[in-house]
């Protein structure tokens, strides 16, 4: 699964909040995962319920993992059949979400590159050599990338390639989808006020125990230190941070980032550090997150801007940045 900008999450209580709270931690999708959530009366088991998102979140990833081979995503790229193919009702929710994003970007943002991202080397296999991708194999790997070419349906759920080499990587919206199963979950075994996070991917229902909304912390997007840049405030919102500087790959000497603009087949490469994004559901928030990374300061905010979406550009500035937002985001924006 791709790595996401890490964001830092806040809900700390003191004595006088007559709710309790519970935290819980594990690891899955090759990052972490945190839910904190009010005891509901009658209370919950914190080891039973941490044992039902960890079940949970092992059947999602044996369905979006590029790097199982058994995954249902893997069986699916794997197949050089174009009629419909058998999936999960999630896989093919994630399928449809993100042919949603990718004709509202006019595809910037794209899930079937999966080839461009084996040759790059961000894939479950990393790049034979460290020479960079040559124009001839971009434009080979280019040749199989076109969101339009892969189509889903719901019932009964299936995906369907028309082109028998289409491979799919739905990794920029699986762990914000996956933090949305959670926050069901938590919703069905009685506790609706929660915080979930996983990886760079937030979701939050309810509020926190003193009766205001959860407060979430953005970090200045820098591969190791954890400065805050912002603090927004989210009640049933959902908050994806993309950047492209801690998953990186080294070829020919030079640095590159995971986030590959799909329409060139080449690392994004423009003045952006990170975005991030708040919306409704965490599998949108991530996906606009990362195309709006793609699409760059100008376009990416003047889209944002026009459909009223929360966001917020980190402009790199030399060793600096600049912060640009857009209205929706400044009304949930909150003091450090």
């Amino acid at each position: 699964m791709v790595k996401k900008f890490c964001l830092i999450w806040f809900g700390l209580l003191s004595a006088a909040y007559a709710a309790e709270s519970v935290s819980l931690t594990g690891r899955a999708m090759g990052t972490t995962w945190s839910a904190r959530f009010l005891q509901p009366a009658p209370p919950l088991a914190p080891a039973a319920v941490s044992k039902k998102i960890s079940a949970r979140l092992e059947a999602l990833e044996q369905q979006f993992s590029t790097y199982r081979p058994t995954s249902e995503l893997s069986r699916f790229n794997a197949t050089t059949s174009t009629g419909w193919f058998p999936v999960s009702p999630e896989l093919a929710e994630v399928a449809t979400a993100s042919r949603r994003i990718s004709e509202f970007t006019a595809g910037a943002f794209d899930p079937t590159l999966a080839p461009l991202l084996r040759l790059w080397g961000f894939g479950p296999q990393p790049r034979a050599d460290t020479s960079l991708p040559t124009a001839s194999e971009i434009d080979t790997a280019l040749a199989f990338v076109d969101w339009h070419r892969l189509e889903s349906r719901p019932s009964p759920p299936a995906l369907r390639k028309t082109n028998a080499a289409l491979a799919a990587d739905f990794s920029s919206v699986a762990k914000g989808f996956s933090a949305d199963a959670l926050s069901e979950l938590l919703v069905s075994l009685g506790a609706p006020e929660h915080f979930i996070q996983i990886g760079g991917d937030i979701r939050t229902r309810g509020h926190a125990a003193d009766g205001a909304a959860w407060r979430a912390g953005i970090e200045e997007p820098r591969e190791h230190a954890a400065t805050l840049a912002a603090v927004v405030a989210l009640s049933g919102h959902a908050l994806s941070t993309s950047g492209n500087y801690r998953n990186v790959v080294t070829l020919a000497g030079r640095r590159y980032g995971h986030i590959l603009d799909p329409r060139t087949g080449r690392p994004v490469a423009n003045t952006l550090a990170a975005v991030s994004v708040i919306a409704s559901t965490c599998a949108e928030s991530s996906a606009l997150a990362t195309a709006l990374f793609v699409l760059g300061e100008d376009a990416g905010l003047a889209l944002a801007t026009r459909e009223k979406i929360a966001a917020v550009f980190f402009v790199r500035t030399g060793e600096t940045f600049t912060q640009r937002h857009t209205p929706a985001f400044e009304a949930l924006r909150r003091p450090k």
